[in-house]
Formats: C-alpha cells, sequence, structure tokens
C-alpha cells in the first residue's frame, strides 16, 4: 500500500499550487493555480503528465480548490474548459462565490490593458464555476463509496479551508494556505486532530518567527503616518481581497482614533463586489466581528474611498491601496511607475511577493532603477518599507501543526528550496517524522500500512493479560541481578509477551479473534479426538540403570487432545546412557535419516506441533525384540499425532520412521 504524489506546482517555490495525490485507486488534484511570475508555458501546471492522451476525466476523480487566490485557482478555467476536464469539483462557498471576481480582474488586467494572449474568456470562467460543488466546513462529502472530503477553517482568507481526504484506511490533509494566528477579520485555523498517513503543507515562511500582531501594526502605522505627514503619497499593492480588507480595517480604525483628513483610496471596482461578499458571509469571519455585525458591519469603512484615475498625479498626500499585489502587472504597476522617483513618496510592500515580480525585487533590496523590459525602467528613489502582514503561518505556526496533528509523513510546498531544507530537518529531528521537499513535475510514492479492524473475545483478551503478566513477573526477578530498572523491565517484558489465538473470517462479517480453546463452540462443532501411534526400534549402545519417573498421562493443549509423557524409560532394564539421553540419540537419527529439520526435543519428549516421539512403556507391543542378534539392547520409542494445520508434515515425519523401523 502507497499513497503517490506527484507535485505539478509549488515544489520548492512559490506559485502555482497543484499537488495529484493517488491512494487506493483514487486520484485527487489539490488546487489548480497559476504562477504569476510567468508570463510563458510555466505559468500554468504541467497537466501532460496527468493524462497523456488528455483524457482527464478518467485519470481524475476530483479537484479539491482550498481558496480564491489565483496561485490556487488561476488556472481552472483553463484546465476546465480549455484541457477538458469536466469531472467532479469542491470548493467552499465563499471561494466559490470570490474565484470567479478574482478570475475576470486577472483577465482584464492581463488581456485587454497588456494586451496578453488570452488564455481563457469571461465565458469559460462561468461555465467553469457552473461544475463546482460547494462545500460547507467540517461537512463530510462522500465524492464515491471509496473517497470522502471534509474541509476544516484555515484562517487565510475568506472561505480558506485545509481538506481532508480518506480513501480506505489511507488519509491526508492537504492544507492550502492557512494562518495559524487570528487577526481583525479572520480566526485562526483549527482542525481536528486526526489519524494521518500523510500531511502535505505549505512552507511560504519555513524559516521565519513573526514578531506580535500589534507591534507590526504600531510599526506599519508609524510608518504611513511619517510619509502622509510629510506631504508623501503611500502605495500599497494589495491583492483586492483577503489582505485589503486586513488593512483596510486597519487603517480606517487609525485614521479614525488620530481624526485624519488624508483620503485612503482603493483603485478596484471589485472592492464593492468583495465588501458585499464578505458582509453576507460573514460567518466565516472573525467572533470579533460576528460579534459586532448586528450594530456595525466592520466592512462598512468610513475613511475609505473608490480612486479615480485622474487623481494619480493630484497634488498632496494619501494613500491608495492599489491591485495587483506583487506590482506584477495592472493598476499598482501603473501607479510604482509615477510615484517611484519622488523621495516624498512610500511604497509599503505587506506580505510575500513571489519571483519574478517588481514587489520581490524591491523587496530584495533597495535598487535604484528597475528594468521593465528592454526599453522601459523606472527610477527609484521613494521609500521602501517591507513588513509581514502575510495571511501565511510562520515557523513556529507550521511545527505546531505539524506536531499537533502528528502524520506518519510531511510534505513541504509552497516555499523556498534552501529554507523547506531547514524546515525538514527540524521536522525529521525534534518531531521524528519523515518529511521530504519534491520539486516541481518530481513523484514521490509514500509507503503507508494497511490496517484491518477485528473483533477480540474476552478470553483472548484474558489470555493476553495472563501471558504479560507472567512475562512481567519473570522480568522482575531479574532485576536484582541485572542492575536494570523497573520501568526497562516491564517494558522488555512486554514487548517479548507474545499470545496465540485463531483468526476467524466469515464472509459479510467481521474478523474475529478467539481464543484457542473457544473455535469449536464458535463453529457450532463438537469435538473428536483422533489419536495414532506406533512403535519403532531404534539401536542404542552403552545402556546403563536410570531410576523411576513419572507415569504417563494426559491432559488437553490449546483445545487439541495431545499425549504428554514426562521422560521415562520403562524397559526390562530401566536403560539410560552416560553422556546422552534416549531423546537426544533418537534426534540425531531423525536428523541424519530425514529431511525434517524442524524437529524439537522438548522435556519429555521430541515434538513437530502436536506430533510427539517418546519412550515406549507398553511391553506388548507387536514392535518389540528381545534381542537384536547382536547382543545390544534394543529401546522403542512410541509416536503418537493428534489432528492439526500441520498434519500432512507431521504425517510426513511418521512415514519416516517407519523407514527407520524398518531397516531394523
Amino acid at each position: 500500500m502507497g499513497i503517490e504524489c506527484l507535485v505539478l506546482g509549488a515544489g520548492q517555490e512559490v506559485g502555482k499550487s497543484c499537488v495529484v495525490v493517488s491512494m487506493g485507486g483514487k486520484r485527487i488534484m489539490f488546487d489548480c493555480g497559476m504562477h504569476m511570475g510567468y508570463l510563458d508555458n510555466r505559468r500554468f501546471p504541467d497537466f501532460s503528465l496527468i493524462s497523456k492522451t488528455g483524457d482527464f476525466d478518467s485519470a481524475l476523480t476530483c479537484v479539491v480548490i482550498t481558496h480564491f487566490h489565483l496561485d490556487h485557482v488561476g488556472a481552472l478555467p483553463y484546465f476546465t474548459e480549455v484541457c477538458g476536464y469536466h469531472g467532479p469539483i469542491y470548493m467552499t462557498y465563499p471561494t466559490k462565490a470570490l474565484a470567479p471576481l478574482m478570475l475576470e480582474d486577472y483577465r482584464k488586467v492581463m488581456v485587454d490593458r497588456r494586451g496578453e494572449e488570452e488564455q481563457f474568456t469571461y465565458d469559460h470562467i462561468m461555465e467553469c464555476l457552473k461544475k463546482v460543488t460547494p462545500l460547507d466546513l467540517k461537512q463530510t462529502v462522500q465524492v464515491d463509496k471509496d473517497l470522502e472530503i471534509r474541509a476544516y477553517y484555515a484562517g487565510h482568507v475568506l472561505g480558506a479551508a485545509m481538506i481532508y481526504a480518506k480513501v480506505g484506511e489511507s488519509t491526508i490533509v492537504y492544507t492550502g494556505d492557512y494562518n495559524m494566528t487570528p487577526d481583525r477579520h479572520l480566526g485562526a485555523a483549527h482542525i481536528d486532530r486526526l489519524q494521518l498517513d500523510l500531511l502535505i503543507t505549505e512552507s511560504t515562511y519555513a524559516t521565519t518567527i513573526r514578531d506580535s500582531k500589534y507591534a507590526r501594526e504600531r510599526e506599519f502605522l508609524r510608518a504611513i503616518h511619517k510619509c502622509v505627514a510629510g506631504g508623501g503619497k503611500v502605495l500599497i499593492p494589495t491583492f483586492a481581497l483577503g489582505r485589503a480588507q486586513e488593512l483596510c480595517i486597519l487603517l480606517d480604525d487609525y485614521w479614525e482614533r488620530m481624526n485624519l483628513k488624508v483620503p485612503i483610496y482603493f483603485s478596484a471596482g471589485l472592492t464593492i463586489q468583495a465588501n458585499m461578499y464578505y458582509k453576507m458571509l460573514i460567518g466565516w469571519t472573525s467572533q470579533k466581528i460576528k460579534e459586532t455585525s448586528s450594530v456595525r458591519n466592520t466592512f462598512d469603512f468610513k475613511h475609505v474611498c473608490p480612486f479615480d484615475r485622474s487623481l494619480i498625479n493630484a497634488p498632496g498626500p494619501c494613500v491608495l491601496f492599489a491591485t495587483p499585489g506583487m506590482i506584477s502587472g495592472g493598476f499598482s504597476l501603473e501607479v510604482f511607475k509615477q510615484w517611484a522617483p519622488s523621495e516624498l513618496n512610500l511604497v509599503t510592500l505587506p506580505g510575500y511577493c513571489v519571483a519574478g515580480t517588481i514587489g520581490h525585487k524591491l523587496m530584495s533590496g533597495k535598487p535604484t532603477r528597475i528594468d521593465l523590459d528592454k526599453d522601459t525602467y523606472v527610477d527609484v528613489r521613494c521609500q521602501i518599507h517591507q513588513l509581514s502582514f502575510s495571511p501565511h503561518t510562520d515557523s513556529k505556526g507550521i511545527m505546531d501543526l505539524v506536531e499537533y496533528l502528528s502524520p506518519k509523513h510531511v510534505i513541504l510546498v509552497h516555499g523556498e528550496k534552501p529554507k523547506m531544507a531547514m524546515l525538514k530537518e527540524r521536522i525529521q529531528s525534534e518531531l521524528g517524522i519523515q518529511c521530504y521537499y519534491p520539486a516541481n513535475n518530481e513523484k514521490l510514492l509514500i509507503s503507508t500500512t494497511q490496517n484491518v479492524k477485528i473483533d477480540v473475545t474476552k478470553k483472548f483478551i484474558r489470555s493476553c493479560s495472563s501471558a504479560m503478566l507472567s512475562n512481567v513477573k519473570n522480568s522482575l526477578l531479574s532485576i536484582s541481578d541485572s542492575g536494570s530498572k523497573d520501568n526497562e523491565i516491564i517494558k522488555l517484558a512486554r514487548e517479548d509477551t507474545t499470545a496465540e489465538g485463531i483468526l476467524l473470517m466469515e464472509k459479510t462479517k467481521t474478523a474475529k479473534l478467539i481464543h484457542g480453546n473457544e473455535l469449536l463452540h464458535t463453529l457450532g462443532v463438537k469435538e473428536h479426538q483422533v489419536r495414532f501411534a506406533f512403535c519403532c526400534p531404534v539401536e542404542v549402545t552403552r545402556m546403563e540403570p536410570l531410576s523411576d519417573e513419572a507415569n504417563t498421562t494426559l491432559c488437553h493443549v490449546n483445545s487439541i487432545m495431545k499425549v504428554y509423557v514426562p521422560r521415562c524409560l520403562v524397559t526390562e532394564d530401566r536403560l539410560t546412557t552416560a553422556n546422552n539421553t534416549l531423546l537426544d540419540i533418537l534426534l540425531s537419527e531423525l536428523e541424519t535419516r530425514t529431511e525434517c529439520k524442524n524437529i524439537q526435543i522438548a522435556s519429555d519428549s521430541l515434538q513437530l506441533h502436536t506430533f510427539h516421539v517418546r519412550v515406549c512403556s507398553t511391553e506388548h507391543c507387536s514392535y518389540r525384540k528381545k534381542e537384536n542378534g547382536v547382543g545390544e539392547s534394543v529401546v522403542y520409542f512410541c509416536c503418537s499425532w493428534s489432528p492439526c494445520d500441520d498434519r500432512l508434515r507431521c504425517l510426513c515425519v511418521v512415514l519416516e520412521l517407519f523407514k527407520i523401523r524398518n531397516e531394523y
């Protein structure tokens, strides 16, 4: 058994999240995003690795989207309407509502304004979303008779979810993006304590431990206040959904407390629609917002208003939220070109920026010039302020989640390779969990174990307890001799304890483990005893007298009748040898003359499961001879055999003994 993971995106990088997981004959695609830093064929995942023929309906059981950010949903309309996938698609209600807004905004920016080649149309977006089945939190959805999925609250953005998937006994969680710390408009991620074979987690901030939220907010507000007080303009590049609402709440509250009159603008008309959905889906927001919503809706901002393009070069200070984030194009890039050359102005980057974007270049240092293409560049004299208001969890949050869920394996995605390597070492050394961070287009096989649930009878449990208690007592006796600690002795005793039973499997019924004595009663069968016996002579030299031993007795062992005879020699002279017992000699003879090497010598007999050989005590045995013709004594051995699962091997030994007898 195993779980196969094909990483089509976000492998050792941040962008175009897409992981295809195969388990128990089912194949699930988690997320279907685009890379915001590329404009060529690297923008989308390589879907040909899923199916060479393009028959994605047969290749995939379903697609699950964790949230509406484009690096998680941006390639979905292309995959469904251009590539031809028509199978089940799942996402939460807020994601289904907000994803088309994000997709259409991106399409307009890339096609209408920049003239890029159209990858999908508005109609494609609408047709794609019609195929989506919405999920609610903790709602278990049976995709088919074998696969079930369930969504858990992830924080991060409105509607973001961690996805639990189960096929048979194989279980995984794919986190998408999540935040373990609550903020002003969203709560912290929370998930049940699950038994998992695999956890696939984002690792954007794999090595970062953030300062307190309040310290970061104070620093952010101080930088903006200082800039506008000096007459400068503040550009905050952000996506229209998510961090935009968080920062608008923060600034709106600060402007109210400080009685500031400097205008705060939001560039995207999308904001009006977005805020409408935030009001409608208030149940997905933080507890504080839900509690105050009846008095005043937090998303009705007092100091934030729409921005007109004619105001780009208007005199005076202002604060502008412009989309898209990372300054990857669109209106935020247009404003950046105008405001970057002035030393009075400020560009503040509140979150993570993907490599290849202007935002990433600004975060990597204080550049004085940024080349947009071979013919266009921007002089950068403005102030650059970088502060992590990212909705991603930090290193501590990732470690807390991994420790809480304690999966058997962890796969890291959505992060930078060097930082992922460091986080992997921490997970393996501190938590003892095997961890991996595969690259894009790499396939990884995770081995799993299959657990079978069985019923156990009380009698079997009692036999286990008795065996363990006996083993513990025996181990405790050696404390004084070995000097071992009590807990070490008990641990060893438990590890060495073995209980035997019978596994009973009936069609359409749960398997049951029973004690050996319960078998016949459970099956409704009467006990039948069958015994076979014969004697065979073996010549033994150097015989000496031996004192009397106990008589032959019978007892039950594991509910099957067996013969038990203490070691005895019942011949006319009660013979024994000085150096070897008769059984030792017979064992040597058997191993020499037969191919069976599994015979063991017990305290009174040689035995192979229920087959026993011992000295014969019957004076009138038909096989006995008074003399062997050479003046040496002859000892006779009796073989008894009760039926068992190994009866063929037992019979084989019986036949071999006949051969020995016949040779004499």
